[in-house]
């Protein structure tokens, strides 16, 4: 069975993806054969519906539309900011990167909180498919499976705290399995009761609304980020997880976090999840190394 990866950084890692995707293309044989590219998501900054991640993708948007029809890969943006009104929508920036994006055949996507703004998208810009936000924190599996029923959804990325309820995953129809995306990566703290309000905070940010910051509720926050704690994580899911629970149950679809990250971090992602161990070297040289390249 295809597995199909959702990739970080759209707009924010450009200059990553233009390195990787020729490379990727040109050596197929770096990385595992059952999996591939299912799409790169992000927001540029300063964009009014983004959401989950405060945006700072800098890439101009015509280059990175180029970039992903030329490759064939599907773009998302993440337009998942839970606080839209109606004032919103007029916003010139976000319905200018709908004009350009939705002239991809229905190949591109948008990854959406708001119904208001779904509603919106589908009238004026039909040439999208949907995926429903993690942002919306579903940790209900009933909720879940509601979700997963909505027609207007391609795809369903639910919190991370589900993706070890197997006797629950294992009972969804064959269709519904379909349309579950995996957050695997996510370090958050699984006990984590604040996570709609962290989500919240960004949205606000996104709306250029006065705010102060989200203070982090995690007993380890602190020390930010660390891929090597995400393993650790009780939701994390591994290449072996997905090759040897998740793929032979059905699921076919996982989504890699990363936006707020650095281009490094990512690049381990593409390399853990995505290739060969014995070409990680290769591919990690392709990339960035060099002989006169420090570090410190």
């Amino acid at each position: 069975m295809r597995i199909f990866y959702h990739l970080p950084g759209l707009f924010e890692f450009y200059d990553l993806y233009k390195a990787f995707l020729p490379l990727y293309r040109k050596h197929r044989e770096y990385f595992y054969d059952w999996c591939e590219i299912g799409s790169i998501y992000g927001a540029p900054k300063d964009c009014l519906w983004g959401g989950g991640r405060v945006g700072f993708g800098d890439a101009e948007p015509e280059s990175v539309a180029a970039l992903t029809q030329e490759y064939g890969i599907s773009a998302r943006l993440t337009f998942s900011n839970s606080l839209l009104r109606e004032e919103h929508l007029s916003d010139k920036k976000c319905n200018a990167l709908c004009k350009l994006f939705g002239n991809g055949a229905g190949q591109n996507g948008i990854i959406i909180h708001s119904d208001l703004l779904l509603d919106y998208i589908k009238a004026n810009y039909p040439g999208f498919y949907f995926v429903s936000s993690t942002t919306k924190v579903i940790i209900d599996f009933t909720q879940f499976k509601t979700e997963l029923n909505r027609e207007e959804f391609r795809f369903v990325v639910p919190d991370f705290r589900l993706n070890r309820q197997f006797d629950k995953l294992n009972a969804l129809t064959d269709a519904q399995k379909q349309k579950v995306e995996f957050l695997c990566n996510e370090c958050c703290w699984f006990g984590c009761y604040d996570r709609k309000a962290c989500y919240e905070n960004v949205s606000q940010k996104s709306l250029g609304e006065d705010c102060a910051d989200h203070v982090c509720v995690s007993p380890t926050a602190k020390k930010g980020y660390r891929f090597s704690d995400a393993m650790e994580n009780p939701g994390f899911i591994g290449i072996d997880d997905i090759q040897g629970a998740y793929a032979p149950a059905g699921f076919r679809h996982f989504k890699i976090e990363g936006r707020s990250l650095g281009s490094a971090i990512v690049l381990e992602f593409l390399l853990y999840y995505m290739t060969k161990p014995e070409h990680q070297l290769k591919v990690r040289e392709e990339i960035y190394l060099d002989s006169s390249l420090d570090l410190f």
